[in-house]
């Protein structure tokens, strides 16, 4: 239940408390769970314990997905995983597999406490000599990321390896084709330079899929935890470093939809930024705006899905989504794509 005694859709309050208590013993009874607002994607709950602590519930969201995503035990494995390494993610607790419990598979993971950096709003509270040393950190803790060996931490198994770009071309040319609300033929132009231009990926690592400071809690001047890695692969870090760089706006720059963190101001540049990343990491980062392009393209295909999920009434916040919105900003994706590559 939330504050005001409702239970939050997507939550079935006595079973999942039932399952609570036989695998999660240490979540004192009784529970009240809170929708945790932000992200468009995975639905994720805060879990009010009944001695005052608390544990958060991560299930898909409500309706049909694509088969391969929204991959709940895949997604427990990866912080599982990670979690053993130096970069900061919450503690998996408990997996469970069992759609009769909650209509949908869902894990628990630790509590953080932390900001979560959606737009310039947020970012304008963190204080002004905070701001470049958790960009320096940023930058770090994805070197970091990229220099894990999968098979060290379990995770060896997680996709292949090779041609992760082609591999990630195919998915999203589908998920566009599948997910589609109207015909955009900028987005197939751009499909197509994309795969004409396509660099040779130069090793693999862990690739969070996702990597921004939206996606993270931060304090004082520091990454708490990196989340929401539902897009996690085995690839081409360079993505992650593309995909980083777009969210990465200075204070003069037209952003997608809400405003991004850094428009606030007195962070890193995206130079200085890449300089840290290449010194951590020891990657040619000389082709970075392809990747840039990819990254743009990439999330209007995913932005169209959820624009998709909106408009068939299954999303939990759907009353309050601005379709219009989410139509300008794949357009503005699509465009941004196009405008790296020099398509048109």
């Amino acid at each position: 239940m939330s504050a005001d005694g409702e239970v939050p859709t997507g939550i079935d309050a006595p079973a999942v408390s039932e399952w609570f208590a036989a695998h999660v013993p240490q979540a004192a009874q009784p529970l009240r769970f809170e929708l945790i607002a932000g992200g468009h994607s995975n639905l994720t709950y805060r879990v009010h314990c009944g001695d005052g602590s608390s544990v958060v519930l991560r299930r898909p969201p409500l309706g049909h997905v694509l088969a391969t995503a929204h991959d709940m035990g895949r997604e427990h494995k990866i912080i599982s995983g990670v979690g053993q390494t130096e970069v900061p993610v919450p503690r998996a607790i408990a997996l469970c597999a069992d759609e009769t419990v909650n209509e949908a598979p869902f894990y628990v993971m630790s509590y953080e406490e932390g900001a979560v950096l959606h737009s310039a709003d947020e970012s304008a509270l963190v204080p002004d000599g905070e701001r470049v040393p958790l960009s320096r950190r940023v930058a770090d803790v994805l070197a970091l990321l990229h220099a894990i060996e999968p098979d060290d931490v379990g995770l060896g198994d997680l996709g292949r390896r090779e041609d992760y770009l082609g591999r990630q071309l195919r998915r999203w040319k589908r998920q566009w084709e599948q997910s589609k609300t109207r015909e955009l033929p900028i987005m197939d132009e751009v499909a197509a330079e994309l795969e004409a231009r396509k660099p040779e990926q130069v090793g693999s690592a862990i690739v969070h899929g996702d990597y921004r400071l939206g996606n993270m809690l931060s304090g004082s001047g520091d990454i708490v935890a990196v989340l929401d890695w539902e897009l996690c692969t085995l690839g081409d870090p360079m993505a992650d470093v593309g995909y980083l760089m777009n969210n990465w706006v200075s204070p003069d720059e037209v952003s997608a939809g809400s405003s991004a963190p850094t428009q606030a101001g007195g962070f890193a540049s995206r130079s200085q930024m890449l300089d840290w990343y290449a010194d951590a990491s020891g990657r040619d980062l000389s082709q970075v705006d392809y990747y840039r392009a990819f990254s743009y393209w990439r999330l209007a295909a995913i932005s169209e899905g959820v624009l998709n999920r909106y408009l068939r009434g299954v999303m939990a916040d759907t009353e309050e989504a601005d379709t219009d919105q989410f139509r300008e900003n794949v357009d503005f994706l699509s465009t941004s794509a196009a405008e790296r590559l020099a398509v048109r």
